[in-house]
């Protein structure tokens, strides 16, 4: 399965400089206005979900950015299109992953009046290349490449791709030594020291919430740490507002934990608490 719609690192590099510099065949080196001449062998590409995007951490205004201890040149992502705001200049689309909210910004070549159209529709999924970009201590996408998802599937496969390289980067290679970092291994997903991390969870609760999409990963989580507060669970309303979601995102992913045996309402069928094996 070809997640990056035949795109390989051996065929692109990165134009430094502005947002609307793209892909370009070939190898050797590309001397770009940004990275003081990065080479072409320095440039990679990370799959991240849009937390990890958010909490990347800049060393200093004009490095790059830092995901695990690594830096991050391209950047590659799946989200939900949430509103598309047509510019003159540029077209912004406000993308969620459930982990999370970003703007992309992608330019409009003036002389390719096509460019201007989306190829895309609110509520719909895409996949991002680009570049992560800050201004005004405001973080965006500087997209190359914007392109529908056609195939759910990609959704599921690009967050194990991303928890892969997570584990990667803080745990080390499968089967080797532990590298560093973070040994919860949950930043990715959600806030704090309860993240989802399938080796900390029961083997029957990790393995069906394996199955789950991203933000029923995010609420069961957030359920979770919220256990421990000898509340009677967790009302929609919160909900929505500690995850950013929208009211029929959480009812779906309550549905979703629910059906596999995850959460049970407790004070009203609007309220949910975790079901501990």
């Amino acid at each position: 399965m070809s997640a990056y719609g035949g795109y390989s690192k051996t065929s692109y590099g990165a134009q430094g400089g502005d947002d609307s510099g793209g892909f370009f065949a070939g190898g050797g080196s590309q001397q770009g206005s940004q990275g003081g001449g990065k080479s072409y062998q320095d440039e990679s590409l990370r799959p991240l979900t849009i937390k990890q995007i958010l909490d990347a951490e800049e060393p200093y205004s004009g490095a790059d950015f830092k995901v695990d201890g690594a830096p991050i040149t391209q950047i590659t992502f799946v989200g939900q299109v949430r509103s598309i705001n047509p510019q003159q200049t540029n077209l912004t689309i406000k993308v969620d992953d459930g982990t999370g909210q970003i703007d992309v910004k992608k330019w409009i070549d003036v002389d390719k009046q096509s460019d201007a159209e989306p190829g895309f529709e609110i509520d719909s999924h895409i996949r991002v290349w680009g570049r992560l970009k800050s201004f005004s201590n405001k973080r965006h996408v500087g997209a190359h490449v914007i392109r529908p998802v056609t195939d759910f599937n990609e959704v599921n496969y690009h967050m194990l791709e991303a928890t892969y390289v997570h584990l990667f980067y803080t745990r080390g290679a499968a089967g080797g030594a532990h590298a560093g970092g973070d040994a919860n291994g949950d930043s990715m997903f959600v806030d704090g020291g309860d993240g989802y991390n399938a080796g900390a969870l029961a083997g029957q609760t990790a393995s069906k919430l394996s199955g789950c999409s991203n933000k029923a990963k995010s609420m069961y989580m957030y359920l979770k740490k919220s256990s421990g507060d000898g509340a009677d669970g967790v009302h929609l309303n919160k909900l929505t507002a500690e995850l950013g979601l929208g009211l029929r995102d959480v009812m779906e992913a309550a549905d979703e934990l629910m059906g596999q045996g995850l959460i049970y309402t407790t004070i009203d069928e609007e309220t949910w608490a975790v079901l501990e094996y």
